[in-house]
């Protein structure tokens, strides 16, 4: 059975089985998003300037990991594909060294526990870097349809989001509160979540195949994958707009417990409050994919991406006195923006691809993707430090039931103001984006036309 057929339209449970891998990367993303920084300074009990360190060397490292294992997946050939074998043997190291993350070693030096979690925030990125990039690679290897391809992310959006939904609600259930006290129950909830991110992996390799005509194209040297990526207008479009918009989710994700524990105070709903979100997001996600197909992606994205700017502004002025109802009210519109900031920007990438085959004979998706997960990490270094930064500067004091006003200032500044302001910058990008519905179209019947004869071989075995 081939994943597409020549129309480049795949079965529905194609992309469920497709879709279903993004739930094990979206379930430990979202957990070190949301809960790592609590962690360390509220559990480990170092402090945020600390923390930030920890997590800025883990993060950095991964600028030179991801481009060398993306040209490494381009140039893989194996009688299971180019992508796949690495979904198959990375699946359970990538969970064993998520489970680090969360065990707090018997070390008191401030300088031991940041040089620890330093090199496990490494692993961690470099094993996520080694299942996931191959993993987001498949997407343009399984349709070449415009439109199928923002219903194929759609799916994978939709169990990434609700991947988002359970790591934002039963780790709260599992520890409780963030504390010292809990540290064993911290490391449970790693070693279960690690294990869970493993499965998905190995559905996608049983459950797709590559195409033979990709196969067969040659191996591109580094030079020429780094070219082929740095040369791509609409590439380098989507890139900037996608790392903009991921700043942006990674500030929220960061600040939003210490927002609800420490602003309007509603720790005890924290699990209602951020599951509302993500529940909001999923129910949404049918109605992004058909307005990207009435309008394109680019006018989609502005227009889900901007609704959510301005509800982040909205944060600022909320405090302790605001309804539970009345924050709940602002999580579903917010859920609506995050939503489509979750799936166009993904969406907008694979036509890139095909954009540079057209111009250079040559698919590059390895590399293209390697630097996708490569401005997903730059945005988690920038977020992470600068929300613990600002959390220092304004005395934020760890664990403690009163925060200093200035600290609580610093908190609303990062929740909404900076996000809104990102959010900003990645629409005055989509709305210079070169390729539409149109222009992609022509490119892909010309690239059609050209692949004629493989397909027709692919298709007859």
């Amino acid at each position: 059975m081939t994943v597409s057929n020549q129309a480049g339209k795949l079965t529905l449970k194609q992309k469920w089985v497709y879709g279903f891998g993004d739930t094990g990367f979206s379930l430990t993303s979202t957990i070190v998003a949301a809960y790592f920084a609590i962690f360390l300074t509220d559990v480990v009990g170092v402090s945020p300037a600390i923390a930030a360190f920890a997590i800025f060397i883990g993060r950095t490292w991964d600028y030179l990991n991801d481009p060398l294992i993306g040209y490494l997946t381009d140039r893989t050939r194996t009688r299971w594909g180019r992508r796949r074998p690495f979904l198959l043997f990375g699946a359970l190291p990538f969970a064993l060294v998520f489970t680090l993350m969360w065990w707090r070693p018997p070390l008191q030096a401030d300088w031991a526990l940041a040089a620890y979690y330093a090199v496990v925030y490494v692993l961690y990125d470099a094993c996520a870097t080694l299942v996931y990039m191959p993993y987001f690679a498949l997407t343009p290897e399984l349709t070449s349809d415009y439109d199928e391809r923002t219903a194929l992310t759609s799916t994978r959006m939709f169990f990434s989001i609700l991947g988002s939904l359970v790591a934002f609600t039963i780790p709260l259930m599992m520890v409780g509160s963030w504390q010292a006290d809990n540290a064993g129950k911290v490391l449970l909830m790693g070693l279960v979540f690690g294990l869970a991110s493993a499965l998905p992996l190995w559905v996608v390799f049983f459950g797709t195949r590559e195409r033979q005509a990709y196969m067969q194209q040659a191996q591109p040297s580094l030079r020429q994958s780094l070219r082929a990526a740095l040369g791509n207008k609409p590439f380098i479009f989507g890139l900037i707009i996608f790392l903009f918009t991921w700043v942006s989710m990674d500030l929220l994700q960061t600040t939003l417990l210490y927002f609800i524990k420490y602003v309007v105070e509603k720790e005890p709903s924290s699990d209602l409050i951020m599951g509302t979100i993500f529940v909001t997001a999923v129910l949404v996600l049918p109605f992004w994919n058909w307005l990207a197909h009435r309008w394109n992606k680019r006018k989609a994205y502005i227009a889900g991406v901007a609704f959510w700017a301005a509800v982040q502004l909205v944060l600022v002025s909320l405090n302790p006195a605001t309804p539970l109802t009345w924050l709940i009210g602002l999580c579903v519109l917010a859920g609506i923006g995050v939503s489509a900031a979750h799936v166009l920007p993904w969406s907008i990438i694979p036509d890139a691809i095909e954009w540079g085959e057209y111009h250079t004979g040559e698919r590059h998706e390895g590399m293209f993707y390697s630097l996708i997960t490569l401005a997903q990490k730059v945005a988690s270094s920038i977020a992470v430090p600068l929300a613990l930064l600002v959390l220092d500067v304004t005395n934020y004091l760890p664990n403690s039931a009163v925060q200093p006003a200035s600290a609580v200032t610093g908190i609303r500044l990062i929740a909404g103001p900076i996000p809104a302001f990102l959010l900003c910058l990645g629409i005055s990008f989509a709305v210079l984006y070169p390729l539409g519905r149109e222009r992609y179209n022509q490119i892909k019947e010309e690239l059609s036309a050209r692949r004629q004869p493989q397909e027709a071989q692919d298709d007859a075995h």
